[in-house]
């Protein structure tokens, strides 16, 4: 709102309606007082006549004395009438007719500026006097002094709207000059001094001046201080540059010592696992090969060891992979019943060293088919099952899996590794998955360990979307335990192994958990389980006993006692030992029985009580389908080496299965076009169209084509390698070389079909396959033993894919040459991987394990680790060559 409007509303607006509001209430008022006037002028004047005007005897002197009444300015008429409304005089011209008197009472009715009085007068008749009165002479007086007000209003209007915009001059120039030198002091400027104002504005001046003057010298104290702050900053600048120079050299020597971190971490694992690969590659190759029984379990103990020792290598990469956030977790199907089983065997030797109970206790109505990441749960459960036997020195580890939340399609499972070792205190429980933290400072020197594992562990359960914790007193034992989410389909119970029929079983079992364990399962398998605690029903013969022994080795004196007990009894004897298999007694056993090593598998226990009271085995999961003559499986085989379409095709023939072969993954497709099929086995390092790209070609052919199972058969994958091809719409990865056994277990886990069993009486004698073994005692370049085992028994085709394979040699001997004069790691890595491939269905041991190394070394170690070997690779190739040719003749093949 500008000043000059405030002005006008409080010096012209606001007065001026003051004074027409006085106006207007005094022109009321001095209406009403000349209308009071008149009325009592007429009374006056009424009241002086009435007596003369109520005279009937005197008509003269009446009518005398109301020409009286005529005489006021105001009376324009006048009558006198009788009760009966009879005129007895009038004078003048009445505006109406006077009507019949009303009452005796004086009244008086104003219309306008015209009134009419009626008054009554005295005498002895009763008469009325009636007067019409003229007001207009009010009215025009009432108007003139309207004129009047409106007049001295507009000379008021008139001289306050002077007096106002005089006041508005004298004010505005000295507050604009204000204002003007108050928004260039805003804006930081220095105005010029201001002018002396008049009057009541000269104080303001003087303050906005010395405002001013104030804010200048403001300004220039200012100035000099962001000068110096300036200065000050510049130099704390130049420092700060300094250190920031010196944090990014330091942040770079961070980052590079990461990255030489990561690289030799990389490095190591791969400088790791080659000899370990190696070491495994040899282990298979002796495994193959007729060992004694005592050098078979040696042979088990190297590769147990060489397991562990990849395990420790696979955690070191793990905790780097999940640091750097990139462990991806896989989706596959597992049975946490067979999990928990293995994982108890592979702890059991320390255990039974330790002689520890180990017991895995899977709840039933954990649903047998769940789908989640096997590995991840196994390294978590390996873990934690390896630490609680490390740290007990005596009692049991129990491990219990059961249902927290079930939910349509998921299921949350609690999993629990109980010990009875050392426990720990709150103080050690907290920084427990601490990363190269353990409970106690010695403990890394007395039960070795980095410190690594729980925090994997962590890690891994979170990525999976659970949570791990632990609950422990000091001395008396610990609990870990983890939430486990899971997708799940089937939520109802497992559905029990075997049907015993309510079959007496007598157990003998010292230790609670165990024998509540065995009582359980034999009662969910239709049995009648008895122990110390039941007392045996009457009449009922026993079909089996179960009975733990005591300790192993037995004393002569012990040995002797039970070879006596089992003597006496007249069932089959199922014996219990908490001991390795090397170290089970030789006890004899005259009614049939097995001895078996703790802890016990579900499914081996099944097998062999079945077994011994010949029951109705039962799966776990739906029957698998008898193959009929009408049902007709089509199978596809995919490998770029003949040798191998052609085993592959021996394995898995038989009564309604049809397979055809595809010797590049361009002639898949082209198949795949024609008609499709029940299952791919997809060799994955083919020239032209690799197995990944032919997979990845096969399912944008749509249709069945989606869900068409994809399996790859690959002679060599890491397993990184694996991960990746799960990733690139594989269904599952085999290992070349395959037996029948793999792929009865891969049709039945993917077209939920069982292959006939194959006749193992194929198989020649061990002493009647002839082998050539070098003189120098490497493995021999030819096993015809080993071939017709990997030949599912087949001798001549054993002998047919060592000629076929060692009739390519020379192409294949040639490619490898070329590519290394050509520097081609590509090619190089092509022409070892098919080598590789095409040993691993042949009995050519010594060739089969240099390809192996080579292509590991090529893949991990690059171009020059393979170099050293070449000469090696060529000479069994020579070797192969050599024994072939003595063979071409006829009837040979």
């Amino acid at each position: 709102m500008s000043l000059k409007f405030r002005l006008l509303m409080t010096g012209l607006v606001v007065p001026w309606l003051l004074m027409l509001l006085i106006a207007a209430t005094t022109l009321s008022l001095h209406r009403s007082h000349h209308d009071e006037l008149l009325r009592a002028r007429l009374d006056h004047a009424i009241d002086l006549l009435a007596p003369q005007l109520g005279s009937p005897d005197d008509a003269l002197q009446r009518e005398a004395t109301a020409a009286r009444l005529l005489e006021l300015d105001e009376v324009r008429a006048l009558g006198i009438i009788d009760a009966r409304g009879e005129t007895l005089l009038q004078l003048g011209r009445l505006r109406s007719p006077p009507g019949l008197p009303r009452d005796g009472h004086r009244h008086l009715e104003q219309q306008a500026t015209e009134w009419r009085l009626q008054t009554p007068l005295s005498g002895t008749e009763p008469t009325w006097l009636v007067l019409d009165v003229d007001a207009s002479r009010l009215l025009l007086d009432h108007y003139r002094q309207i004129g009047l007000t409106a007049l001295l209003l507009g000379i008021a209007a008139l001289l306050l709207g002077g007096l106002t915009f005089a006041t508005h001059r004298r004010l505005s120039p000295p507050l604009r000059a204000v204002d003007e030198a108050l928004s260039r002091l805003a804006r930081g400027e220095s105005p010029p001094e201001l002018a002396p104002s008049p009057g009541e504005l000269a104080g303001l001046t003087e303050r906005v001046n010395a405002l001013a003057s104030h804010l200048a010298r403001a300004r220039l104290e200012t100035q000099r201080q962001i000068e110096q702050a300036t200065a000050e900053l510049e130099e704390s600048m130049e420092t700060i540059e300094v250190q920031n120079i010196e944090l990014d050299i330091a942040h770079r020597r961070a980052v590079e010592a990461n990255r030489i971190k990561s690289e030799f971490l990389a490095n190591m694992s791969h400088e790791i696992r080659t000899p370990l690969n190696g070491i495994i590659g040899f282990c298979r190759l002796l495994d193959r090969s007729r060992l004694e029984p005592r050098q078979r379990e040696w042979l088990e103990h190297v590769q147990r060891a060489s397991s562990n020792l990849l395990m420790l290598v696979n955690d070191v990469l793990d905790f780097s992979k999940l640091e750097a956030g990139r462990l991806e977790l896989e989706r596959l199907p597992l049975d946490m019943v067979a999990l928990v089983d293995e994982v108890l065997g592979l702890q059991a030797p320390l255990a039974h060293q330790k002689e520890l109970q180990l017991l895995g206790l899977v709840y039933d109505d954990v649903p047998s088919v769940l789908t989640g990441d096997p590995m991840r749960i196994q390294q978590v459960l390996t873990n934690l099952v390896h630490n609680a036997v490390k740290f007990t020195r005596q009692g049991e580890v129990v491990v219990r899996v059961m249902v927290e939340q079930a939910d349509p399609g998921r299921v949350i499972l609690r999993i629990s590794v109980t010990d009875t070792g050392t426990g720990l205190s709150p103080e050690r429980q907290r920084r427990l998955f601490q990363a190269f933290h353990q409970a106690e400072p010695s403990h890394s020197r007395e039960f070795g360990g980095s410190g690594l594992g729980l925090t994997i562990c962590r890690q891994l359960v979170e990525q999976m979307g659970g949570e791990i914790g632990v609950e422990s007193e000091p001395g008396q034992g610990a609990t870990f335990s983890f939430t486990l989410p899971l997708e799940g389909s089937d939520l109802s119970e497992r559905p029990p192994e075997l049907e015993l029929d309510g079959q007496t079983v007598l157990i003998e079992e010292p230790h609670p958990a165990t024998r509540r364990a065995l009582r359980h399962l034999f009662s969910r398998w239709g049995a009648q389980p008895l122990d110390d605690t039941t007392p045996p029903p009457q009449n009922a013969s026993t079909a089996l006993l179960v009975a733990s022994l005591p300790h192993t080795p037995l004393t002569p004196e012990e040995a002797s006692a039970w070879q006596r007990r089992l003597a006496e009894l007249d069932c089959p004897t199922l014996l219990l030992a908490n001991a390795s298999p090397l170290d089970l007694p030789s006890l004899p056993l005259p009614h049939g029985g097995e001895i078996l090593a703790k802890p016990l598998a579900r499914a081996t226990l099944a097998s062999v009580v079945a077994s011994l009271l010949d029951a109705g085995e039962r799966s776990t999961q739906a029957a698998p389908q008898e193959l009929s003559p009408p049902s007709v499986l089509r199978l596809l085989a995919v490998d770029d080496t003949e040798s191998n379409r052609l085993l592959l095709r021996e394995l898995v023939a038989g009564p309604g299965i049809e397979v055809s072969l595809a010797a590049s993954g361009e002639e898949a497709l082209a198949l795949a076009r024609q008609h499709p099929f029940d299952l791919v086995l997809m060799d994955i390092r083919m020239p032209g169209m690799d197995g990944v790209a032919a997979t990845q070609a096969l399912r944008r052919l749509g249709g069945p084509w989606r869900t068409t199972p994809v399996v790859a058969v690959t002679a060599h994958v890491l397993e990184e390698e694996r991960h990746r091809l799960l990733a690139s719409g594989l269904d599952d990865v085999l290992v070349k070389p395959l037996d029948a056994t793999e792929l009865r277990s891969a049709l039945h886990r993917h077209l939920d079909v069982a292959l006939p069993e194959g006749d193992e009486t194929a198989s020649p004698p061990r002493e009647e396959a002839p082998v050539l073994i070098a003189d120098d005692g490497e493995l021999p370049t030819v096993d015809l033993e080993l071939g017709a085992r990997l030949a599912g028994g087949r001798v001549a085709l054993a002998r047919e894919l060592l000629e076929r394979l060692a009739g390519g040699l020379d192409d294949n001997e040639a490619a490898l040459r070329r590519a290394l004069e050509e520097g081609d790691d590509e090619a190089l890595l092509d022409g070892i991987h098919a080598l590789n491939g095409a040993c691993r269905y042949c009995g050519a041991p010594r060739l089969g394990l240099i390809a192996e190394s080579l292509e590991t070394r090529l893949r991990t170690r690059g171009r020059e680790a393979v170099i050293p070997l070449m000469d090696d690779l060529f000479a069994a190739m020579a070797d192969l060559r050599d024994w072939a040719k003595p063979q071409a003749r006829p009837g040979d093949s």
